[in-house]
């Protein structure tokens, strides 16, 4: 199964060329890395990152996460997946740009 994280620019730009990432500040300060499903995705994205743009989206197989992945209760009650440790650019499976489409970002089709 694939997850979904949704970075800006700059904090791409840092897991890219350092190889791993503990998140943005939203995580760091919540002590886990906060992904999200296909179908929570987009409401992420309009809750989180509204009128951003220059975003990417990151898609992460859950498999290789082991243990440190866990399914906790967020928004409405919905289980979202957390991540407990740094996440590795080597664990990433695919990115895509998430520009802006209008008001809504443009998520890949591949997501569907």
């Amino acid at each position: 199964m694939l997850i979904y994280k949704i970075f800006r620019r700059a904090e791409w730009d840092d897991l890219d060329a350092q190889g791993e990432t503990a998140g943005a500040p939203v995580d760091l300060a919540d002590g886990f890395i906060h992904f999200s499903t296909a179908e929570q995705a987009r409401e992420t994205a309009a809750k989180h990152f509204a009128g951003q743009d220059d975003l990417v989206l990151a898609a992460v197989d859950t498999a290789p996460l082991g243990e440190d992945l866990k399914w906790e209760p967020s928004r409405g009650g919905a289980l979202f997946p957390h991540l407990y440790r740094a996440l590795r650019r080597d664990e990433i499976a695919w990115t895509a740009p998430l520009p802006l489409d209008g008001a809504d970002h443009a998520f890949p089709d591949r997501m569907t």
